[in-house]
């Protein structure tokens, strides 16, 4: 009950911050500071190491980046230690309130990444008992109460720990390091992810797998209310937090270091963007078939009825496809969601664009009501769930958003099916929903999302799709919208080699601007959405995203002949609806940059730019105009000098409550 309370329902809190921790031959310098290197994306603003050896215990901290640490804190020898990049959340960040934290002998050393809610009454009991705090944050509070827990029971420091989280209410990721006894790691999780890695006599500890990518794949990864002791020449043992033996299976990771560096770009934003070719053939390898075959059948045989649906294009999702439930009542959650009376949706950021693009899709192409909700307010309304006419879908690339798993505890609490949309493998969201489909777009390192977005609305397409399939849209239909899916790499390639020099010069006259306007209608209104989150992100200029038509409802009276608009204006159902908004900014000076289909010549004398992309179906356009307006951002932000990849105040894996 405690768990659920703290973990999932009184106030899921994770922190941005980075943890990494090393046990081994090496030296754990080399290997701490390479993996906050990695965990940098994550956000954060002071960084610190602690290293034991030879009875003394070694801590570098500084405020800024992990570079300026290694310059202070790459000579310090030792085997075992810890690492951590903090986003403050309690005190403002200076060395002080860096991690890691020491006891008052200096004892041991504790990094942590997420929020002790009750840590006020601790911190005035420990004072009270005498003990003296040089920091403001929670975690300070958290070593004094270990240490206190020793002096006071005389328990070991791996039984203290337990007792100490037993009396902590909140979120936690902790890692412990000890100068007397330099053979042992602890850690233990709530509510905050960490992941243990296994290599040959070495282990390591980090908040996520690209930390030690480069020394092994082979991981486990530790649940809430989990806790891992490790110790030299001996290895590790899980267990929970209240002392039960754990057996926990053994992981390889997919990923390669290559994946995780730049590869010769500039930013990982940029390799990003243009590795979405790859990374959506990645998503349908497997799954967008073109020519005949019959998908494995869940029982295990041939259903002769369902083979004519598989005689030429078509889709085979396995994550919905394989049989869940009890015994004696066994169903796919392909059949729980096509005979659903209701989807919604929750999810966080770019995760509720391609949300919004998925309702549309399953509404149009299933007849599915569907409702789409920020996961941060969907546990804080009263949302009436149906459990046997309900399911609930959760969107997060990380597969780690504290609010969406918020969202998805809430849901599962109330009995709904949950099904997971997700790009880390083994991630949170991944375990704890029913099924899910992964997007399968590699590790993406830069805060602003480009290829998990286009890869979400990918798998929102295919789920669709299949749902569809036989049942609410024509086969001839079917058949045309997976074949275009399949050419969806060659356009977005098409799109990256012929606008990008286009893109540069547009981005050289609006790089000034204080405002942006994205406007779009129908599938391209989340579009329009999405191009202006990106613009707000990384170039830190003022951008909104409307709806075209409700342009006229407020947001006309901000146009001027300094603010550009940009308009999504493919050649769909509404395209004269949007010309003609495309007209009343013009009528008011406004600068417009259009992005419209191959062969449009009519936007040309109504636009300053126009951007011309390949035409396709109406419900899969969103997947190719989003990319001109990541470019574009992303240029934008670059020549305004702005950190792309690490933008300030955001992080990567989302985030505190």
């Amino acid at each position: 009950e405690r768990l659920n309370s703290a973990a999932g329902q009184a106030r899921e809190s994770y922190n941005m911050c980075g943890i990494t921790a090393y046990l081994g031959s090496k030296e754990a310098a080399e290997i701490l500071l390479g993996g906050l290197a990695r965990l940098e994306y994550r956000g954060y603003d002071s960084a610190g190491i602690a290293i034991c050896n030879k009875g003394k215990m070694s801590v570098k901290k500084k405020v800024g980046k992990v570079k300026e640490l290694k310059s202070i804190a790459s000579t310090v020898e030792g085997n075992i230690g810890i690492g951590h990049t903090r986003w403050a959340t309690h005190g403002e960040p200076n060395e002080r309130n860096a991690h890691p934290h020491l006891s008052s002998d200096s004892g041991f050393a504790l990094v942590h990444n997420g929020i002790i809610e009750n840590f006020i009454p601790l911190r005035e009991s420990l004072m009270r008992k005498g003990y003296k705090f040089v920091s403001e944050t929670d975690t300070e509070v958290l070593v004094k109460l270990i240490e206190d827990v020793m002096k006071s029971t005389g328990l070991s420091l791996e039984e203290a720990v337990r007792q100490a989280l037993s009396q902590v209410v909140g979120a936690y990721g902790i890692c412990i390091c000890s100068r007397d006894d330099p053979d042992i790691l602890i850690a233990a999780r709530l509510g905050s992810p960490l992941i243990l890695g296994i290599g040959e006599q070495e282990w390591f500890v980090a908040s996520d797998a690209s930390a030690f990518l480069e020394y092994t794949r082979h991981v486990v990864h530790l649940n809430d209310g989990e806790m891992v002791v490790i110790r030299r020449n001996v290895g590790y043992q899980v267990s929970t937090t209240q002392g039960t033996t754990l057996n926990p299976a053994i992981v390889e990771l997919e990923g390669t270091l290559d994946q995780i560096e730049k590869g010769g770009f500039k930013h990982f934003m940029l390799k990003e963007i243009m590795e979405q070719p790859v990374a959506l053939e990645n998503c349908m390898r497997g799954r967008v078939k073109l020519h005949p075959s019959a998908p494995p059948s869940p029982r295990g045989d041939e259903d002769p009825e369902i083979l004519p649906k598989f005689s030429g294009p078509h889709i085979n999702l396995g994550g919905i496809e394989q049989l869940v439930g009890p015994p004696d009542n066994q169903f796919t959650l392909l059949q729980r969601l096509q005979s659903a009376k209701r989807i919604i949706i929750c999810a966080c950021g770019t995760s509720w664009h391609a949300g919004l693009v998925g309702e549309y899709m399953l509404e149009s192409l299933c007849k599915i009501p569907v409702e789409i909700e920020y996961a941060s307010e969907f546990r804080y309304r009263s949302v009436v769930l149906r459990p046997d006419e309900d399911i609930v879908m959760v969107i997060s690339q990380s597969g780690e958003t504290a609010d969406t798993l918020a969202a998805l505890r809430h849901a599962k609490q109330a009995g709904c099916l949950v099904i997971g949309i997700c790009n880390t493998v083994g991630s949170t969201i991944a375990r704890e929903t029913d099924g899910g489909i992964y997007l399968h777009a590699g590790p993406e390192i830069g805060v602003a999302s480009t290829k998990a977005f286009t890869a979400q609305v990918l798998v929102l397409a295919m789920l669709a799709l299949r749902i569809a399939q036989g049942r609410t849209i024509p086969d001839d239909e079917y058949k045309m919208l997976v074949k275009e899916l399949s050419k969806l790499p060659s356009r977005i390639t098409k799109i990256l080699s012929e606008n990008e020099a286009k893109i540069c010069e547009i981005a050289k006259v609006y790089r000034y601007a204080h405002h942006c306007l994205f406007l779009g209608r129908g599938y391209n209104y989340p579009v329009a959405l999405e191009g202006a989150l990106k613009m707000k992100e990384i170039s830190y200029i003022h951008a909104e995203g409307y709806p075209a038509a409700e342009m006229k409802h407020g947001p006309i009276a901000l146009i001027d002949n300094l603010m550009p608009v940009v308009f999504i204006a493919m050649q769909d159902s509404i395209y004269d609806k949007v010309k003609s908004n495309i007209m009343e900014v013009r009528a008011r000076k406004g600068c417009v940059i259009a992005i419209t289909d191959e062969g449009n010549t009519e936007l040309e004398s109504l636009c300053e730019y126009v951007i011309h992309i390949p035409k396709v179906s109406e419900c899969v356009s969103p997947i190719l105009t989003v990319v001109p307006l990541q470019l574009l951002s992303y240029h934008i932000a670059v020549m305004r000098g702005c950190d792309v990849d690490m933008p300030r105040n955001l992080a990567k894996s989302v985030t505190t409550e």
